[in-house]
């Protein structure tokens, strides 16, 4: 087994899958017993057909966008079932690790696997990365302005509440620029001043052991920078609209859900869409797996004031359809995928490895 199938094992390990859905449900049983709110699961017969189908026509869309995007970005390199595999795949390693995290190393052993270089898989990686966080960066100051303050929630919150809430957001905001801004500096500006500023960063006694990492790092950035050269206009426009899209499917999908149980006006559908861009920039230092528990935690906060006694099913709801079934289909995905670019007895050593653990 080599260090590559090691890898995606490891990442997709039966424990990694197992600790999300434990956080996850666990969080969302104590949501509904700790109010007494069982009884609430019966709303769920009350709700619009219409608005949940569209939730999963909007979920089916998205994930035809994200299918489109990389598809794009290889230069149509990958088939449209291997583009298919990727995302399922890549979502799959965003369920199973930290937001923060977000599984950026498993995606680029994924695309290497699909016959893409090294240097190619780490430029798309990298660039799928600045381009949602762009998006980030970009849409939070419009949905600031736009909603004159109301897109920070105060429904069942103290004031002190509030403002953590608030500090929460501006530092993973501001994480975020940073990160971004460094990262397109040393993709398309100055790669190889980025790798020497690491390895001068590295040079002193305390911070020498990271030395190797640094050049690693340093000589990654390099070779990513060299495969975006000269991408032409339509090259961009269809990664920056893709992901504008992708996006706006994700968030929208959350506003069919709540439009399925209450009347929900334009100007509230708005605020929906922005409260729930804030949302998602908090959750992204979320220190757990996929942000399991503590989005069924902080979900109420944020949209109780749209749903009243339905806030616990939809949250329910939101998860069953956004997160649990990528557990799901990427378990089926995988065996397929390993047989497919390790080979028969990769798949093999796979399904010995629990066995050989005992």
């Amino acid at each position: 087994m080599d260090q590559n199938q090691k890898t995606i094992v490891k990442s997709f390990s039966p424990i990694k899958i197992l600790v999300p859905v434990v956080l996850g449900l666990g969080a969302t049983a104590w949501l509904f017993i700790k109010d007494d709110k069982i009884g609430e699961l019966k709303g769920i017969a009350e709700a619009n057909i219409w608005w949940l189908v569209a939730a999963l026509l909007v979920l089916l869309i998205r994930d035809l966008g994200y299918i489109y995007r990389i598809r794009a970005l290889t230069d149509k390199f990958l088939t449209w079932r291997n583009s298919l595999d990727v995302i399922m795949l890549w979502e799959f390693a965003s369920a199973v690790t930290p937001s923060v995290v977000g599984g950026t190393t498993v995606a680029t052993i994924i695309l290497n696997k699909e016959g893409i270089p090294l240097g190619k898989s780490l430029a798309y990686v990298m660039l799928t990365a600045v381009l949602d966080n762009m998006f980030f960066i970009l849409a939070a100051p419009i949905a600031l302005l736009a909603t004159q303050g109301e897109v920070f929630p105060t429904f069942n919150l103290d004031p002190s509440d509030v403002d953590k809430l608030k500090m929460a957001f501006y530092i993973s905001y501001s994480l975020i620029a940073i990160y971004t801004f460094i990262m397109i500096y040393a993709l398309f500006v100055r790669p190889r001043a980025f790798k020497w500023l690491l390895l001068k960063i590295t040079s002193y006694s305390f911070l020498r052991k990271w030395r190797v990492n640094a050049f690693q790092h340093g000589n990654e950035i390099v070779w990513a920078s060299e495969q975006l050269k000269g991408k032409n206009f339509g090259y961009w426009a269809s990664a920056i609209l893709s992901t504008i899209f992708v996006w706006v499917a994700r968030y929208f999908l959350l506003n069919c859900l709540i439009a399925a149980f209450v009347d929900v006006t334009f100007s509230e559908h708005m605020l929906i869409i922005s409260r729930n861009l804030i949302f998602w920039i908090v959750m992204l230092i979320a220190i757990t797996p996929g942000g399991a528990g503590i989005v069924e935690m902080a979900f109420p906060s944020f949209f109780g004031l749209f749903l009243g006694g339905f806030s616990s099913v939809v949250v329910v709801l939101y998860r069953l359809i956004t997160y649990y079934p990528y557990l799901v289909l990427g378990s089926i995905f995988l065996p397929k995928w390993i047989a497919k670019v390790f080979g028969n007895k990769a798949q093999e050593e796979e399904a010995l490895a629990p066995e050989m653990n005992r």
